[in-house]
């Protein structure tokens, strides 16, 4: 039972992601674009960040081992980041397009940010740890292309719906 316990806190990102888009695909509620979108932002932002800023305020001993780096007083800086953002993205769900851009907007630098940290944590000092160099950042580099194509294609289907 602690195993099984362990695996699904390990992978709450990959959970959340794949839950997000069952989801929107098995819901008939609003045009497809903007489902996914939202369940994205709900569930695979929202709550992933609210997660992952737990971790790295309450928990940092537990995130930074996760990491592969030392416990640091940024740890709490980004935690509320995080925090930040998986509030803001969690009542995006309820909102309008104009407000889920902001968030959409948000996440794809700051992912580009992370990628970019995590990526050059790798190369230059071979940290190659779970939460720094695995299925969480190719999450992260997935979501941020996706989302954002998601909001263009949101956009469209609520231009056309207009016209018609």
């Amino acid at each position: 039972m602690a195993d099984a316990i362990r695996l699904i806190l390990t992978n709450m990102p990959t959970i959340l992601f794949v839950a997000a888009l069952a989801i929107a695909t098995l819901r008939r509620d609003g045009p497809p674009a903007r489902r996914y979108l939202s369940w994205l932002l709900l569930l695979s932002v929202g709550a992933e960040m609210i997660w992952g800023g737990f971790f790295h305020v309450f928990l940092p001993q537990v995130a930074a081992a996760q990491i592969g780096w030392q416990v640091s007083p940024f740890q709490f800086e980004i935690g509320v980041a995080d925090l930040s953002i998986g509030v803001v993205a969690v009542l995006s769900f309820w909102r309008n397009l104009s407000f889920k851009a902001a968030v959409v907007l948000y996440l794809v630098l700051f992912n580009i940010g992370v990628a970019i940290g995590h990526i050059r944590e790798a190369v230059v000092n071979a940290n190659f740890s779970p939460d720094n160099f695995g299925l969480l950042l190719l999450l992260t580099i997935v979501k941020v292309p996706l989302l954002a194509w998601l909001l263009w294609k949101a956009y469209r289907e609520e231009t056309e719906l207009k016209v018609r």
